[in-house]
């Protein structure tokens, strides 16, 4: 960087208006320091001057809050119901600035086009670059000739901000990757999973946390249910357990230098013979000889430097304090300058650091700072260069003091008490080992071996400062080899196992972090979520227990048998993500790879999900709106009402049917052919109709109610793209349109003759009144028409045809089907005649075979049967048995052409 010339203009971005103010404040030395007001009246901008390396420059510095940027699904995928959930492995996503952050990109949009560099100052972690990068990406739109730089600083002391401008760095784009894939794969994972859950489940049980069962989301998180899983599997491991009764032997001895208390080295046995016949051994020879003392020295040595972990561990433990309400007040420290930064994975000092300066600050304080004083005295020899756990995030060191406090007044107790573990674990860490004597003792009483143990604690040494640990120990007396004595008590005792403790906040944090599960600055947030989505409880303890509902999800997935809930998924992400942080592995390689591994398991789990629906049973009564799921599944959501979904299901009279679970408010329904036997919901999704996901269903039909040509077995669509399935309902017709069992009103096969009746004339004679199906002119005329015949000539059975009086040869159907089926068909081409020949003792008219529907059903499923109107007006093609086409339009049942099949009011008679 050259030094001298004409001022520049430098926009310093920080990643909280509070840190904004302590750099601009301390760079400024509060001379010279002038406010204004940016776009949002929360993100001041403070103007003064300085110069970096020689350079004069004019600093603006300003903030944003957390992440300027979003990452979420196009339009089109973020409505619940817009797509398959499957979809969103794939779904385009997009970075977009949110409404609410607006006001701060206008700022930075302002500044940015009258500066000539950008110093970014935000938190030197993962997502710290990330939101950097943010930021350029915002700046730069607006001036492509922009100077990018970044601060790396890891307290908010005059000495760490000096020595971070003068010593700007390149932004790391391989950090700002890693948290793009993980947003990514999370939203990807997080969305599906939580769709499917939610979807599937929050309507058909009463689920009791929840206080408007409409509005429960059922969240799903590939960190989130790791972390649930740890608390379920330990609450199933303490269900499990079953006591067992053992027994043991316990020895004391009282001499004049008190009293020894043995333990038996067998510890205890379960069989109680076995354990008898030994006691009476010992109570036979009940002299004891001393076998072995052994005297030695024992050290117990300070804790490594903290770390962020070992933070929200240890304020759990000593204070009983949440990892989310930890952080909260670490973060507070260390905005106003008190702690360095709180979010490390760093255990170990650098040697470049001052640790000694460190402790000069402590000096001062009226608990701690004689111990401060002692350790800076050489004479004492209570210093000790701190040794390390072995972890460094290169970002920033452990958690420090970096300013003295006697205790702000303005603190709460949280604030005074995580400031004081602070202070006192770096100074432990600074100080030598505590340093003890400890004898073990062992005797020999029948030849069963027995141990005794004290201990005397010689120096304290960092236990003077740490208060929150002690080394407890007792003395015993002193014993010589070969020395025999009588037991003062010689009993048989009894106990049970028991089993292992709930998880502790600190132990969930310890099963987290060994398995990889989230970072340091993420962990307290998975916990403070299953909390919020009543997954699980936290008593006054600070101990774990799942709710019914957090049990049921993980027994679902357990059930399926594939362990979703498991850490070793995640853990991998994390991998992965780590990886790419360092440059090992690219965004895109590690997307492609997690993001078909999960896809997979989605797939698997939606064709499994009958396991999480009988989970979900067995801790929750179904809820009256289960009642609509017990024919099906969801086929789709309601094109009508847009807020139920569509489910099938049968209606009173036995009929399939695909209706609104809103019903009787939404009456939207598709009517399906009424020659349907079983109709099972399928996990397949259609590829052309939209909105989606519309679910394809395994229809059976009964054989003697089709034509010829169509399989019984057909895998259809309700959406309006089916073919084969329109044209079924126009040649069978569809079932009673009596929706959810006939609750509220329904249009009876009656009420559709009367208004045929009123509106429609005879073809035959021309009149209103009555169909052509009921004309006595017809049957007046034709009586013989289903009578069988022989024709004269050619020997043939025969009979005439209803609809223009030709008669009807009888054929032998050669379809694979149907092949050697009898039937009958007009010979004119004029006519569309057909009759299977079994069916004229059933008192059938005949049919027509259409091959293209009268009517295309609304995609949205419309009401009724999808907004047909009896195919008036539409162009329909008829097929003979063969399949040859016919033309014309009429009905198969009656013959007449003003309405189809499915609306003849003759049918089934």
């Amino acid at each position: 960087m050259a030094s001298g010339g004409r001022t520049i203009n430098v926009l310093n971005v920080a990643e909280k208006p509070s840190v904004a103010k302590a750099v601009a404040v301390i760079l400024s030395r509060n001379q010279g320091l002038r406010v204004r007001d940016g776009r949002s009246r929360y993100n001041k901008i403070f103007e003064f001057d300085y110069a970096i390396r020689g350079q004069p420059c004019h600093m603006l510095m300003t903030s944003v809050t957390g992440h300027l940027m979003e990452l979420d699904f196009e339009d089109r995928y973020r409505k619940w119901h817009s797509c398959d959930p499957a979809d969103l492995y794939q779904a385009p996503v997009r970075k977009i600035v949110p409404e609410d952050k607006m006001d701060i990109k206008r700022t930075l949009d302002e500044e940015a086009r009258r500066c000539q560099w950008l110093v970014l100052w935000l938190d030197c972690d993962r997502e710290g670059e990330n939101i950097a990068f943010e930021v350029i990406e915002v700046c730069r739109a607006v001036n492509h000739h922009l100077v990018l730089r970044r601060a790396r600083f890891s307290a908010l002391i005059d000495r760490e901000i000096h020595q971070a401008v003068q010593n700007l760095v390149d932004p790391n784009q391989w950090f700002a990757d890693a948290v793009d894939a993980r947003q990514e794969i999370d939203l990807r994972i997080g969305a599906s999973f939580t769709r499917f859950q939610t979807m599937l489940l929050q309507d058909r049980f009463c689920i009791d946390s929840a206080t408007d069962d409409r509005n429960l989301v059922l969240s799903y998180g590939p960190c989130q249910f790791p972390t649930l899983g740890f608390i379920v599997e330990r609450y199933w491991e303490i269900q499990a357990h079953e006591p067992e009764e053992f027994w043991t032997i316990n020895f004391t001895h009282r001499s004049d230098e008190g009293i020894a208390t043995f333990n038996w080295m067998r510890g205890h046995l379960f069989d109680y013979t076995c354990a008898v016949i030994i006691y009476e051994m010992c109570v036979q020879e009940p002299t004891a000889t001393v076998t072995k003392v052994r005297q030695q020295e024992k050290l117990k040595y300070p804790p490594y430097p903290l770390s962020t972990i070992e933070l929200e561990k240890r304020a759990s433990r000593y204070f009983r304090m949440s990892s989310e309400q930890t952080m909260k007040v670490a973060e507070d420290l260390y905005q106003a300058g008190f702690i360095s930064y709180p979010r490390t994975e760093t255990d170990c000092f650098s040697v470049r650091t001052d640790l000694h300066a460190m402790v000069q600050e402590q000096q001062g304080h009226p608990v701690w700072g004689s111990y401060a004083q002692q350790l800076l005295d050489p004479g004492t020899g209570l210093w000790r260069n701190p040794s390390g756990g072995g972890h460094d995030d290169k970002a920033h060191p452990p958690i420090h003091p970096t300013k003295f406090s006697s205790g702000e007044s303005r603190w709460s107790q949280d604030h005074h008490r995580l400031y004081e573990l602070v202070v006192r674990h770096f100074l432990a860490c600074v100080s030598q080992p505590a340093v003890g004597a400890e004898t073990t003792v062992e005797i020999d009483v029948a030849g069963e071996l027995f141990s005794a143990s004290g201990r005397v604690i010689l120096a304290r040494n960092y236990l003077d400062v740490y208060r929150f640990e002690s080394w407890g120990g007792s003395v015993i007396p002193s014993y010589a080899v070969g020395q025999q004595f009588i037991p003062t008590t010689l009993t048989l005792d009894s106990g049970v196992t028991r089993p292992p403790p709930l998880l502790s906040e600190a132990d969930l944090l310890s099963c987290m972090d060994k398995a990889g599960i989230g970072t340091d600055a993420t962990m307290h947030d998975h916990i403070k979520k299953l909390l919020d989505r009543f997954y699980a409880t936290k008593d006054a303890n600070t101990r774990f227990s799942p709710t019914n509902l957090g049990e049921a999800l993980v027994m679902g997935y357990d059930d399926m048998g594939y362990e979703l809930w498991k850490p070793n998924l995640r853990s991998t992400m994390e991998y992965d993500m780590k990886e790419v942080s360092i440059g090992n592995k690219s965004k895109a390689e590690v997307l492609a790879n997690c993001l078909q591994q999960m896809k997979a398991c989605f797939l698997d789990a939606r064709v499994n999900k009958v396991k999480l629906l009988e989970a979900m049973a067995i801790f929750f009564e179904r809820s009256n709106a289960d009642e609509h799921h017990a024919a099906g599944e969801i086929v789709c959501q309601c094109g009508n009402c847009l807020e139920s979904n569509m489910v099938l299901r049968k209606n009173r009279d036995g009929n399939f049917m695909v209706g609104c679970m809103a019903f009787p408010q939404c009456r939207n329904a598709v009517w399906l052919p009424g020659s349907v036997s079983e109709a099972i919901v399928t996990s397949n999704i259609c590829n052309s109709c939209n909105p989606g996901p519309v679910y394809l269903i395994q229809f059976k039909f009964r054989r003697h109610e089709i034509p010829p040509g169509f399989d019984v077995n057909h895998l259809g669509c309700i959406g309006g793209c089916d073919e084969t399935l329109r044209q079924l309902i126009e040649i069978c017709g569809t079932g009673s349109r009596n929706p959810a069992g006939g609750r509220g009103a329904t249009t009876t096969s009656n009420n559709v003759r009367q208004s045929d009746t009123r509106q429609r004339a005879c073809i035959y004679c021309q009149q209103t009144g009555h169909l052509s199906g009921d004309c006595q002119s017809q049957f007046s005329g034709s009586r013989n028409a289903h009578s069988h015949g022989t024709n004269l000539q050619s020997g043939e059975s025969s009979i005439p045809c209803t609809s223009c009086g030709t008669s009807c040869v009888l054929r032998t159907a050669n379809t694979a089907n149907n092949r050697g089926r009898k039937f009958y068909s007009c010979q004119s081409q004029e006519c569309n005649f057909f009759l299977w020949e079994d069916d004229i003792n059933n008192g059938t008219r005949g049919r027509s075979m259409p091959r293209g529907s009268a009517s295309n059903p609304s995609r949205r499923g419309g009401r009724g049967r999808g907004g047909q109107t009896g195919g008036r007006g539409a162009d329909t093609t008829f097929v003979s048995a063969t399949g040859d086409p016919l033309s014309g339009r009429r009905c198969y049942v009656c013959g007449d052409p003003s309405h189809f099949a499915n609306a003849c009011p003759n049918r089934g008679t």
